[in-house]
């Protein structure tokens, strides 16, 4: 077997210093080459010694290049001819992160790790120092952006590996001990960049205070002098770099305390030839056993031939292991890159590269006492730096953060008091929902939330300014797919504190598994949970409402008894003996009990009013007397209590009783229910199982916010909105047609939210727990959500109105209507009495002027009236004999009436009328009068 190995100028001295070790593989190695005085660059000579020895049945070169100025390029024209025709090259000292690309170097191979690789110990580092975020300054080439993808596939590997443990079995500070760091901020730079200000005042004013930087010498030269000018380089800094960044020119201006790394053994090329050569009869050795080797083509010129047996010793070689070798064990990933590298780590202590630890591959080990970092400090920096001004991020929900246009010039005035407090106003920078197109404006924000705020920012252990804005999408955070994929992110409030938009969320922001396995949550400062609001059915008053504390089957019984009663106090005083009760018998006997004497006797019993006549007389009738005055005692005692609780007391109307309610478990389009799309009772609906039905119902009527659903329970189409009970028994307070009804469920709390590596978390929980024990988060609950605007109306005696008793009045209307009624059908009856009286009178002055002749001229009519008298005969005989038909009838009409008016007289004993009280009213013109008379 041939080899080629290919150095350069200055490493043809190590060419045969390697080989001897391997002469006991007799047969195998055959022979060397070595370009000892190739040129740096030289492709067409490196191409004329492949081809030759090609033609020599060579089957496998070794690439030794250290790098040199201005020859980065030197392996690119071996590891492309070999690529071409499928024959593997071994590099000994070529590190640029380039050659991992086997899309370009196909068979390229390689003994020493990219310096890429170096991310995998930044990566220690900054776990076992505890540091939660750092910053990432990477130069804009192959080898910066290689730098950056491997670091932050490791920091995603560790988050994910995080995320599939059980979080809930654990407590969330072990939780964030377990969790890896995060790069805050990926800043990058052209190549060859004189001024590195603006990059590094960009880094400033970030919270991170650990800087690990990728670069080239004279890069890091320009970057070390620009930290120093901008004091980056004292005490609390962090500078984490790579073998680049100590060498040469560098070295002459590294800061003190600066953490570098150095591939141990990477300089030695004799050792690696040892391992290089080492894994290739290994290989070949086990490729002769399993495999047959066809001969490689001979030639280049014309020649495009692959070596077909070239692949299948590539894939022997990447899945041998050597582990004797004099770099330690030998073995290649899938990108042909060495594996488990050994690394020294050296602190810059005086000029001095100081070896504080080892990286072997897989472990770390440390000597921090030995660590002299930044400004001389002895102790680890902590890593990041609490910036004092935060943004903040919040939303809309009242009594927590109310929003208010500001005033003309552009300030919230502290206008008016609560409970002798001034209220607090901050500028809030956020969309003007009733603007159409929701444009962002500077508002004014008050509420529960701002007061704590404010309260915060002032505390002694925080002391921190803030900026604060509203969500701009008007959500508290769900997580939603993106473009119908499986990826998800995080909306609203959320979205904005993951995406670095926001440091804290100071909002009514439920604290659930979900949330808290992405972002910190402080301690509750309210805890509360999920209810019910409903629209409170106010009683309407209608005309016959006094009638309604009674039904009405009671009513007509009420009204029949007074009738029949009524009538037996007739009946037993008129049948009584005793019904015309008197003193002695020369006293005349009393009139017995009337029927109307009786009617109204009985209504003025059962209506209280006062009885001055028409009392029964006969003991038989007062007894059911009495009876029936204890009855109407009863019925008017119960018919007072009532009135006075269907009038005053506000009946509860059938309400939903809870989460279990049957309206809520069956759901039908005639009861209505939502919630606010994408919040937490969202979320918990959803991931319910028994609530599926429940949440498959809610989900066509959700609507996009809080507000928006209180108003349609207010206008009648919502029938019931489920919400955080601390938001709707204030809206229930101050809003009197509302009302929360059931029991709470689903009991959480209230949190600020933070991202998981915020320094702010255990100060700011801290905190809220002293406002707990002095009583401060007790005052915001009594000032703005235990708030109440209809307590008086509850507590104060009720009053009745017109609309309570209007029935009452209509019914006096009503009696007043009726007895105009009757009194004009009173008037017309008397007037017709009065004409028949009339005519009755006529008829008596007839009949008394009548009985006067009578009398005066009776013998001489009772002479003419035999038969022997001569007038009589005279006047039958000439037709006179027999009175006129009608005289004789108007005469027995007026006989028949006079008699039976006489009857009536006296049986009503009225007075009679005298013939001379009439005397004057006779008009003997009438011809009936006068055909009487």
């Amino acid at each position: 077997m041939n080899w080629l190995y290919i150095c350069g100028r200055n490493a043809a001295a190590n060419c045969h210093s390697g080989v001897p070790h391997f002469f006991f593989l007799e047969g195998l190695l055959s022979g060397v080459w070595s370009e000892e005085t190739c040129p740096s660059f030289c492709p067409a000579g490196y191409r004329t010694q492949v081809s030759r020895l090609r033609g020599e049945r060579m089957l496998y070169p070794l690439m030794s290049h250290p790098p040199g100025q201005n020859d980065q390029l030197t392996p690119t024209p071996v590891s492309y001819t070999a690529g071409f025709y499928r024959i593997p090259v071994i590099g000994l000292t070529t590190r640029m992160s380039i050659y991992s690309d086997k899309s370009i170097h196909l068979s390229f191979l390689r003994t020493v790790p990219p310096y890429s690789h170096q991310a995998q110990v930044w990566f220690e580092m900054m776990r076992i120092f505890k540091w939660g975020h750092i910053i990432l300054i990477v130069s804009n080439d192959h080898e910066g952006r290689a730098a950056q993808k491997k670091l932050e596939t490791l920091l995603e590997e560790r988050e994910s590996k995080n995320k599939k443990r059980n979080f809930e079995k654990t407590d969330q500070h072990s939780y964030d001990s377990r969790r890896g760091p995060k790069a805050e901020k990926v800043l990058q730079f052209e190549p060859g960049t004189a001024n590195m200000t603006s990059i590094l005042m960009e880094a400033r004013e970030l919270e991170a205070r650990v800087i690990v930087l990728s670069a080239n010498e004279d890069d890091a030269v320009t970057m070390y002098k620009t930290a120093t000018i901008l004091n980056m380089t004292g005490p609390g800094y962090v500078w984490l770099v790579g073998e680049r960044e100590i060498s040469g020119r560098a070295m002459q201006h590294v800061p003190e305390g600066v953490i570098g790394l150095q591939l141990i053994n990477g300089k030695n090329e004799s050792a690696h030839i040892n391992d290089a050569v080492g894994i290739v009869a290994q290989s070949i050795h086990e490729l002769f056993v399993k495999e047959n080797i066809t001969d490689p083509p001979r030639g280049c010129v014309g020649n495009t031939n692959i070596w077909k047996t070239g692949p299948l010793f590539k894939r022997v070689l990447l899945s041998s292991k050597y582990p004797n070798g004099f770099t330690g064990q030998v073995e290649f990933n899938d990108e042909g890159d060495r594996k488990f590298s050994n690394y020294s780590i050296v602190n810059v202590q005086k000029g001095k590269l100081v070896t504080i630890g080892v990286y072997n591959g897989t472990k770390i080990l440390v000597n921090d006492k030995k660590i002299i970092w930044p400004g001389g400090e002895l102790n680890a920096p902590r890593g990041f730096q609490m910036s004092t001004r935060l943004k903040i991020v919040s939303i809309h929900q009242e009594p927590f953060v109310y929003v208010k246009p500001t005033m003309p010039d552009g300030t919230c005035k502290e206008e008016f008091m609560m409970n002798g407090e001034i209220i607090k106003k901050v500028i809030c920078i956020g969309p003007n929902a009733t603007v159409t197109g929701r444009p962002i404006i500077p508002q004014c924000c008050y509420g529960f939330c701002v007061d704590l705020l404010v309260k915060l920012a002032s505390t002694t252990t925080l002391n921190f300014t803030y900026e604060v804005h509203l969500v701009h999408d008007g959500k508290f955070g769900t997580q939603e797919r993106v473009n119908n994929s499986n990826k998800k992110e995080w909306n609203g409030m959320m979205g904005e504190l993951l995406g670095g938009h926001a440091d804290m969320i100071v909002a009514p922001l439920t604290i659930n598994n979900e949330r808290a396995q992405y972002i910190e949550f402080s301690k509750p400062f309210k805890y509360q949970g999920l209810t019910i609001l409903v629209k409170k059915e106010i009683p309407r008053s209608t005309l016959d409402s006094f009638m309604q504390p009674f039904q009405s089957t009671l009513w007509l019984l009420v009204g029949l008894s007074v009738h029949v009663v009524a009538v037996m106090l007739y009946l037993l005083d008129r049948f009584s003996p005793f019904g015309r009760f008197k003193v002695n018998s020369e006293e005349e006997e009393e009139d017995a009990l009337t029927l109307s004497s009786a009617m109204w006797f009985s209504w003025g019993v059962l209506l209280n009013s006062g009885i001055g006549e028409g009392a029964p007389r006969s003991f038989s009738a007062r007894i059911l007397g009495m009876v029936w005055a204890g009855f109407a005692m009863i019925i008017v005692a119960s018919y007072t209590a009532n009135l006075a609780a269907f009038l005053v007391l506000d009946r509860p109307e059938e309400r939903i009783t809870g989460i279990n309610d049957p309206r809520l478990r069956n759901p039908s389009d005639k009861f209505i229910y939502a919630t606010v799309k994408q919040s937490s009772v969202d979320i918990y609906f959803r991931r319910q199982v028994e609530l599926s039905t429940m949440y498959r119902h809610m989900e066509k009527h959700n609507y996009e916010s809080a507000a928006e659903a209180i108003q349609a329970v207010r206008d009648g189409k919502l029938h019931a909105f489920i919400w955080d009970s601390a938001v709707l028994e204030f809206e229930a307070s101050q809003k009197c047609d509302l009302v929360t009804t059931g029991e709470l469920f689903f009991r959480s709390g209230f949190g600020i939210g933070m991202r998981k590596d915020s320094p702010w978390k255990q100060a700011v929980s801290l905190a809220i727990l002293s406002f707990h024990e002095n009583g401060f988060m007790e005052d915001l609950d009594k000032n703005w959500v235990r708030y109440q605007e209809c307590d008086f109306r509850s507590n104060a005696p009720a009053t009745l109105t017109f609309e309570n008793m209007a029935g009452v009045f209509m019914l006096v209307a009503g009696g007043i209507v009726a007895g105009i009624f009757l009194i004009f059908i009173e008037i017309a009856y008397k007037r017709h009495k009065d004409a028949r009286r009339k005519q009755m009178q006529l008829a008596f002055a007839a009949v008394n002027v009548w009985r006067k002749n009578l009398q005066s001229c009776g013998h001489q009519v009772r002479l003419a009236d035999t038969p022997s008298s001569p007038s009589f005969y005279n006047d039958r005989k000439n037709g006179r004999a027999e009175p006129d038909p009608k005289t004789k009838a108007s005469f027995r009409s007026l006989t028949s009436t006079l008699t039976s008016s006489f009857k009536r007289r006296r049986s009503s004993k009225d007075t009679q009328y005298h013939p001379t009280d009439i005397s004057g009213q006779l008009n003997l013109s009438d011809p009936s009068v006068s055909t009487v008379v």
